[in-house]
């Protein structure tokens, strides 16, 4: 009997952990400049019409850039955090 009640303690505790919601997205940390744009503490996708396209990624995560429009197409780099590049044939970068 003792058994029975572990196991559904056990199974209570991992279906109200399965079923609890996801803590909110955070964005990332500092400042994303993209062609002339600078955000900060920037998330989601980011478009340019300035080529080639200067990344300058100070931020805590990893920014990737796109060859389309609305970070859509080819992941075609990355920019890790505290570093920049410039991007021929880029044209979006997502961040989260």
């Amino acid at each position: 009997m003792r058994r029975i009640g572990l196991v559904a303690a056990s199974v209570t505790g991992a279906v109200s952990l399965a079923l609890s919601p996801a803590g909110p997205a955070m964005a990332a940390e500092g400042t994303l400049t993209v062609g002339l744009a600078t955000h900060t503490n920037p998330s989601g996708c980011y478009t340019t019409n300035v080529w080639p396209m200067f990344v300058a990624n100070n931020t805590n995560q990893v920014a990737t850039v796109f060859d389309l429009p609305n970070c859509q197409g080819h992941a075609i780099s990355q920019v890790r955090p505290n570093a920049s590049d410039i991007f021929e044939f880029g044209t979006s970068v997502a961040i989260s």
